[in-house]
């Protein structure tokens, strides 16, 4: 974690603040993302001030990297990370691609690599 978040995290209990916090009580985001749909930063500066979270989500987005990815980094539900994700995506500062038709959820791989990214967020 950030040095920054060091008081909204503690090794032991985990986040102090309760996800719906982090997303305003929002349970669906306002652009439909998958787990392996792929972020990116636009490049684009945001306007006005970023939360703590929305600034970690996308200082994660310098390069394609998959919602769950994200999620893990962040330690964070995937929908609470997605309602994240959207409200980057609603304000011009990343972009969003649907999975590769390649990556088939059912899929060994696939789903090991999911597993360990969800894994390294507990």
């Amino acid at each position: 974690m950030l040095d920054t978040d060091e008081h909204w995290f503690d090794d032991a209990a985990g986040r102090l603040i309760r996800p719906y916090t982090v997303s305003n009580g929002r349970t669906e985001p306002t652009t439909r993302m998958e787990l392996l749909s792929m972020v990116i930063a636009t490049g684009r500066r945001p306007q006005g001030q970023l939360g703590p979270e929305h600034a970690q989500a996308l200082g994660l987005c310098d390069s394609f990297t998959t919602v769950a990815e994200v999620a893990a980094r962040l330690r964070l539900p995937a929908v609470v990370t997605k309602i994240l994700l959207s409200d980057l995506v609603d304000w011009g500062v990343v972009d969003t691609r649907a999975p590769d038709p390649m990556a088939d959820s059912t899929n060994l791989t696939v789903l090991e690599a999911i597993l360990d990214a969800l894994e390294r967020r507990i």
